[in-house]
Protein backbone atom coordinates (compact mmCIF):
# COMPACT_ATOMS: atom_id res chain seq x y z
CA UNK A 1 0.00 0.00 0.00
CA UNK A 2 0.86 3.59 -0.22
CA UNK A 3 3.93 4.77 2.22
CA UNK A 4 3.34 7.80 4.28
CA UNK A 5 5.18 10.97 3.33
CA UNK A 6 4.82 14.09 3.88
CA UNK A 7 6.04 15.63 0.41
CA UNK A 8 3.37 13.17 -1.42
CA UNK A 9 0.08 14.74 -2.27
CA UNK A 10 -2.69 14.64 0.04
CA UNK A 11 -5.20 16.29 -2.67
CA UNK A 12 -5.69 17.13 -5.86
CA UNK A 13 -7.24 19.54 -8.44
CA UNK A 14 -9.38 18.76 -10.89
CA UNK A 15 -9.42 21.43 -14.11
CA UNK A 16 -12.97 20.09 -15.09
CA UNK A 17 -14.24 20.58 -18.44
CA UNK A 18 -12.78 23.23 -20.71
CA UNK A 19 -15.51 25.68 -21.36
CA UNK A 20 -15.86 29.29 -20.05
CA UNK A 21 -16.60 30.44 -16.28
CA UNK A 22 -19.80 32.56 -17.86
CA UNK A 23 -20.86 29.00 -19.41
CA UNK A 24 -20.73 27.34 -15.62
CA UNK A 25 -24.42 27.72 -15.40
CA UNK A 26 -25.70 26.53 -18.45
CA UNK A 27 -23.67 23.23 -18.55
CA UNK A 28 -24.33 22.81 -14.89
CA UNK A 29 -28.09 22.94 -15.63
CA UNK A 30 -27.40 20.22 -18.76
CA UNK A 31 -25.06 18.01 -17.34
CA UNK A 32 -27.69 17.98 -14.13
CA UNK A 33 -30.71 17.12 -16.11
CA UNK A 34 -28.62 14.03 -18.55
CA UNK A 35 -28.20 12.64 -15.32
CA UNK A 36 -31.05 12.97 -13.16
CA UNK A 37 -32.70 11.77 -16.99
CA UNK A 38 -29.77 8.29 -16.76
CA UNK A 39 -30.87 7.78 -12.70
CA UNK A 40 -34.57 7.85 -13.52
CA UNK A 41 -34.57 6.09 -16.73
CA UNK A 42 -32.42 3.38 -15.93
CA UNK A 43 -34.57 2.75 -12.42
CA UNK A 44 -37.62 2.61 -14.56
CA UNK A 45 -36.05 -0.17 -16.48
CA UNK A 46 -35.60 -1.91 -13.32
CA UNK A 47 -38.58 -1.14 -11.68
CA UNK A 48 -40.45 -2.27 -14.48
CA UNK A 49 -38.39 -5.47 -15.18
CA UNK A 50 -39.31 -6.42 -11.49
CA UNK A 51 -42.94 -5.55 -11.49
CA UNK A 52 -43.80 -7.53 -15.30
CA UNK A 53 -43.47 -11.05 -14.59
CA UNK A 54 -43.32 -11.20 -18.57
CA UNK A 55 -40.00 -9.13 -18.63
CA UNK A 56 -38.69 -12.49 -16.47
CA UNK A 57 -36.30 -13.53 -19.41
CA UNK A 58 -32.31 -13.75 -19.84
CA UNK A 59 -32.48 -11.54 -22.01
CA UNK A 60 -34.07 -8.76 -19.54
CA UNK A 61 -32.34 -10.15 -16.34
CA UNK A 62 -29.00 -9.15 -18.11
CA UNK A 63 -30.66 -5.75 -19.24
CA UNK A 64 -31.86 -4.82 -15.39
CA UNK A 65 -27.80 -5.45 -14.31
CA UNK A 66 -26.84 -3.06 -17.10
CA UNK A 67 -29.52 -0.46 -15.97
CA UNK A 68 -27.90 -0.86 -12.77
CA UNK A 69 -24.78 -0.46 -13.75
CA UNK A 70 -25.23 2.53 -16.10
CA UNK A 71 -26.68 4.54 -12.84
CA UNK A 72 -23.57 3.15 -10.74
CA UNK A 73 -20.99 4.58 -13.84
CA UNK A 74 -22.88 7.87 -13.97
CA UNK A 75 -22.91 8.24 -10.16
CA UNK A 76 -18.99 7.54 -10.11
CA UNK A 77 -18.00 10.92 -11.90
CA UNK A 78 -21.25 13.25 -12.25
CA UNK A 79 -22.01 14.17 -8.86
CA UNK A 80 -18.60 15.62 -7.78
CA UNK A 81 -18.16 17.28 -11.35
CA UNK A 82 -21.49 18.75 -10.12
CA UNK A 83 -20.96 19.81 -7.04
CA UNK A 84 -17.14 21.25 -8.24
CA UNK A 85 -19.25 22.91 -11.00
CA UNK A 86 -21.96 24.35 -8.30
CA UNK A 87 -18.92 25.79 -5.57
CA UNK A 88 -16.27 26.71 -8.20
CA UNK A 89 -14.14 23.91 -6.21
CA UNK A 90 -11.40 21.90 -8.48
CA UNK A 91 -10.06 20.36 -5.48
CA UNK A 92 -10.44 16.18 -4.65
CA UNK A 93 -8.76 14.48 -1.74
CA UNK A 94 -6.09 11.53 -2.22
CA UNK A 95 -8.34 8.83 -0.92
CA UNK A 96 -11.84 9.98 -2.58
CA UNK A 97 -9.27 9.99 -6.03
CA UNK A 98 -8.07 6.86 -5.40
CA UNK A 99 -11.75 5.37 -4.69
CA UNK A 100 -13.02 7.12 -7.74
CA UNK A 101 -10.38 5.48 -9.52
CA UNK A 102 -11.40 1.81 -8.56
CA UNK A 103 -14.89 2.22 -8.87
CA UNK A 104 -14.69 4.29 -12.51
CA UNK A 105 -12.50 1.01 -13.80
CA UNK A 106 -15.23 -1.40 -11.82
CA UNK A 107 -18.21 -0.18 -13.49
CA UNK A 108 -16.59 0.42 -16.92
CA UNK A 109 -15.59 -3.53 -16.89
CA UNK A 110 -18.72 -4.37 -15.83
CA UNK A 111 -20.07 -2.44 -19.31
CA UNK A 112 -17.93 -4.51 -21.40
CA UNK A 113 -18.30 -7.84 -20.16
CA UNK A 114 -21.96 -7.53 -19.43
CA UNK A 115 -22.56 -6.50 -22.79
CA UNK A 116 -20.71 -9.60 -24.02
CA UNK A 117 -23.00 -11.58 -22.16
CA UNK A 118 -25.96 -9.81 -23.45
CA UNK A 119 -24.25 -10.64 -26.98
CA UNK A 120 -23.89 -14.16 -26.26
CA UNK A 121 -27.69 -14.55 -25.14
CA UNK A 122 -28.64 -12.99 -28.66
CA UNK A 123 -26.83 -15.20 -30.64
CA UNK A 124 -28.47 -18.24 -28.71
CA UNK A 125 -31.85 -17.30 -29.22
CA UNK A 126 -31.16 -16.35 -32.99
CA UNK A 127 -29.18 -19.67 -33.96
CA UNK A 128 -30.57 -22.32 -31.93
CA UNK A 129 -33.88 -20.93 -31.22
CA UNK A 130 -35.27 -24.19 -29.52
CA UNK A 131 -32.62 -25.04 -27.22
CA UNK A 132 -32.94 -21.21 -26.08
CA UNK A 133 -34.66 -22.08 -22.46
CA UNK A 134 -31.93 -25.05 -21.88
CA UNK A 135 -29.27 -23.38 -22.89
CA UNK A 136 -29.64 -20.29 -21.43
CA UNK A 137 -30.63 -21.49 -18.29
CA UNK A 138 -31.10 -19.59 -14.91
CA UNK A 139 -28.18 -21.04 -13.54
CA UNK A 140 -25.82 -20.02 -16.76
CA UNK A 141 -27.75 -16.33 -16.61
CA UNK A 142 -26.62 -16.11 -12.70
CA UNK A 143 -23.10 -17.51 -13.12
CA UNK A 144 -22.16 -14.58 -16.40
CA UNK A 145 -23.49 -12.22 -14.03
CA UNK A 146 -20.87 -13.54 -11.37
CA UNK A 147 -18.50 -13.66 -13.29
CA UNK A 148 -18.35 -10.30 -15.18
CA UNK A 149 -18.77 -8.87 -11.38
CA UNK A 150 -15.61 -10.64 -9.75
CA UNK A 151 -13.56 -10.16 -13.03
CA UNK A 152 -14.01 -6.50 -12.81
CA UNK A 153 -13.60 -6.24 -9.43
CA UNK A 154 -10.08 -8.28 -9.50
CA UNK A 155 -9.29 -5.40 -12.78
CA UNK A 156 -10.11 -2.39 -10.59
CA UNK A 157 -8.55 -3.76 -7.41
CA UNK A 158 -5.71 -4.52 -9.21
CA UNK A 159 -5.58 -0.85 -10.66
CA UNK A 160 -5.94 0.55 -7.69
CA UNK A 161 -3.47 -1.07 -5.02
CA UNK A 162 -0.82 -0.23 -8.11
CA UNK A 163 -1.78 3.51 -8.19
CA UNK A 164 -1.91 3.49 -4.17
CA UNK A 165 1.58 2.54 -4.09
CA UNK A 166 2.99 5.41 -6.27
CA UNK A 167 4.04 9.01 -5.29
CA UNK A 168 2.88 12.36 -6.46
CA UNK A 169 5.18 14.70 -4.95
CA UNK A 170 5.27 17.91 -7.77
CA UNK A 171 2.27 19.00 -10.13
CA UNK A 172 -1.01 17.81 -8.84
CA UNK A 173 -3.05 19.25 -11.37
CA UNK A 174 -5.07 16.45 -13.55
CA UNK A 175 -6.62 17.98 -16.53
CA UNK A 176 -9.81 16.32 -16.88
CA UNK A 177 -13.20 16.65 -14.69
CA UNK A 178 -12.45 13.37 -12.29
CA UNK A 179 -9.55 11.20 -11.67
CA UNK A 180 -8.38 9.68 -14.80
CA UNK A 181 -5.82 7.00 -13.88
CA UNK A 182 -4.04 7.49 -17.34
CA UNK A 183 -3.72 11.18 -16.56
CA UNK A 184 -2.89 10.38 -12.97
CA UNK A 185 0.44 8.20 -13.72
CA UNK A 186 1.62 11.07 -16.06
CA UNK A 187 1.63 13.32 -12.43
CA UNK A 188 3.71 10.57 -10.35
CA UNK A 189 7.04 11.12 -9.50
CA UNK A 190 7.35 7.08 -9.60
CA UNK A 191 8.07 4.10 -12.14
CA UNK A 192 5.09 3.49 -13.73
CA UNK A 193 5.93 0.93 -16.05
CA UNK A 194 4.44 -1.80 -14.00
CA UNK A 195 1.39 0.02 -14.06
CA UNK A 196 1.27 0.77 -17.40
CA UNK A 197 2.17 -3.13 -18.51
CA UNK A 198 -1.00 -4.07 -16.28
CA UNK A 199 -3.28 -1.45 -18.08
CA UNK A 200 -2.35 -3.05 -21.34
CA UNK A 201 -3.00 -6.79 -20.32
CA UNK A 202 -6.14 -6.28 -18.24
CA UNK A 203 -7.52 -3.64 -21.60
CA UNK A 204 -7.31 -6.50 -23.48
CA UNK A 205 -8.52 -9.04 -21.09
CA UNK A 206 -11.79 -6.51 -20.23
CA UNK A 207 -12.18 -4.55 -23.51
CA UNK A 208 -10.57 -5.84 -26.57
CA UNK A 209 -11.39 -9.81 -25.91
CA UNK A 210 -14.86 -8.96 -25.00
CA UNK A 211 -15.51 -6.55 -28.06
CA UNK A 212 -13.85 -9.42 -30.57
CA UNK A 213 -16.65 -11.89 -28.86
CA UNK A 214 -19.51 -9.64 -29.41
CA UNK A 215 -18.81 -9.54 -33.47
CA UNK A 216 -18.09 -13.20 -33.32
CA UNK A 217 -21.25 -13.45 -32.03
CA UNK A 218 -23.01 -11.11 -34.65
CA UNK A 219 -20.77 -12.35 -37.20
CA UNK A 220 -22.89 -15.67 -36.40
CA UNK A 221 -25.85 -14.21 -36.16
CA UNK A 222 -25.10 -12.74 -39.74
CA UNK A 223 -24.32 -15.83 -41.19
CA UNK A 224 -27.46 -17.85 -39.70
CA UNK A 225 -29.86 -15.08 -41.15
CA UNK A 226 -27.88 -15.47 -45.36
CA UNK A 227 -28.43 -19.11 -45.01
CA UNK A 228 -32.23 -18.89 -45.08
CA UNK A 229 -32.98 -15.38 -45.62
CA UNK A 230 -36.00 -14.05 -45.74
CA UNK A 231 -37.65 -10.51 -44.49
CA UNK A 232 -39.74 -12.10 -41.79
CA UNK A 233 -36.02 -13.40 -40.24
CA UNK A 234 -34.09 -9.99 -40.76
CA UNK A 235 -36.84 -8.20 -38.96
CA UNK A 236 -37.17 -10.89 -36.18
CA UNK A 237 -33.30 -10.37 -35.76
CA UNK A 238 -33.23 -6.78 -35.97
CA UNK A 239 -36.05 -6.79 -33.58
CA UNK A 240 -34.05 -9.15 -31.23
CA UNK A 241 -30.56 -7.75 -31.52
CA UNK A 242 -31.85 -4.00 -32.72
CA UNK A 243 -31.25 -2.37 -29.38
CA UNK A 244 -28.31 -4.42 -28.19
CA UNK A 245 -26.72 -3.36 -30.93
CA UNK A 246 -27.15 -0.02 -31.08
CA UNK A 247 -25.72 0.15 -27.04
CA UNK A 248 -22.69 -1.82 -28.29
CA UNK A 249 -22.10 0.63 -31.22
CA UNK A 250 -22.43 3.74 -28.50
CA UNK A 251 -20.07 1.95 -25.74
CA UNK A 252 -17.68 0.76 -27.97
CA UNK A 253 -17.85 4.02 -30.26
CA UNK A 254 -17.06 6.29 -27.69
CA UNK A 255 -13.91 4.07 -26.29
CA UNK A 256 -12.37 4.13 -29.99
CA UNK A 257 -12.91 7.51 -30.04
CA UNK A 258 -11.15 8.08 -27.07
CA UNK A 259 -8.39 5.91 -27.02
CA UNK A 260 -7.75 4.53 -30.70
CA UNK A 261 -8.46 7.68 -33.04
CA UNK A 262 -5.24 10.46 -33.03
CA UNK A 263 -5.87 13.99 -32.46
CA UNK A 264 -3.64 16.49 -34.34
CA UNK A 265 -4.54 19.53 -31.74
CA UNK A 266 -6.67 19.62 -28.22
CA UNK A 267 -6.15 16.59 -27.68
CA UNK A 268 -6.93 16.90 -23.62
CA UNK A 269 -10.15 18.77 -24.65
CA UNK A 270 -11.36 15.87 -27.10
CA UNK A 271 -10.88 13.19 -24.33
CA UNK A 272 -12.60 15.25 -21.69
CA UNK A 273 -15.37 15.82 -24.31
CA UNK A 274 -15.50 12.35 -25.01
CA UNK A 275 -15.39 11.15 -21.81
CA UNK A 276 -18.56 13.14 -20.73
CA UNK A 277 -20.48 11.48 -23.40
CA UNK A 278 -18.88 8.39 -22.16
CA UNK A 279 -20.29 8.65 -18.64
CA UNK A 280 -23.24 10.91 -18.97
CA UNK A 281 -24.25 10.29 -22.63
CA UNK A 282 -24.55 6.95 -23.22
CA UNK A 283 -25.95 5.65 -20.22
CA UNK A 284 -28.88 8.15 -20.55
CA UNK A 285 -29.35 7.38 -23.85
CA UNK A 286 -29.65 3.59 -23.12
CA UNK A 287 -33.26 3.26 -21.17
CA UNK A 288 -34.41 5.19 -24.49
CA UNK A 289 -33.01 2.79 -26.59
CA UNK A 290 -34.67 -0.09 -24.95
CA UNK A 291 -37.47 1.26 -24.08
CA UNK A 292 -38.12 3.12 -27.68
CA UNK A 293 -37.08 -0.31 -29.86
CA UNK A 294 -38.72 -2.69 -27.79
CA UNK A 295 -42.38 -3.56 -27.99
CA UNK A 296 -42.21 -5.71 -24.58
CA UNK A 297 -40.55 -2.87 -22.54
CA UNK A 298 -43.58 -0.49 -23.61
CA UNK A 299 -45.95 -2.55 -22.95
CA UNK A 300 -44.96 -3.29 -19.46
CA UNK A 301 -44.44 0.28 -19.25
CA UNK A 302 -48.33 0.73 -20.18
CA UNK A 303 -49.73 -2.24 -18.16
CA UNK A 304 -48.14 -0.27 -15.16
CA UNK A 305 -49.89 3.21 -16.36
CA UNK A 306 -52.93 1.19 -16.81
CA UNK A 307 -52.78 -0.28 -13.69
CA UNK A 308 -51.53 2.98 -11.75
CA UNK A 309 -54.82 5.01 -13.54
CA UNK A 310 -57.05 2.05 -12.43
CA UNK A 311 -55.99 1.97 -9.03
CA UNK A 312 -56.67 5.87 -8.57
Amino acid sequence: MRRVNESSASEFLLLGLPIQPEQQGIFFSLFLIMYLTTVLGNLLIILLIKLDSRLHTPMYFFLSHLAFIDVSFSSVTAPKMLMNMLTQSQSILYAECISQVYFFLLFGSLDSLLLTAMAYDRYVAICHPLHYTTIMSQGLCVLLVVACWVLSFFNGLLHTLLLARLFFCGDNIVPHFFCDLSALLKLSSSDTTVNELVILTTGTMVIILPFIGILASYGRIGATILRSPSIKGICKALSTCGSHLSVVSLYYGAIIALYFVPSSSNTNDKDVIVSVMYTLGTPMLNPFIYSLRNKEIKGALRNIYGKGILSA
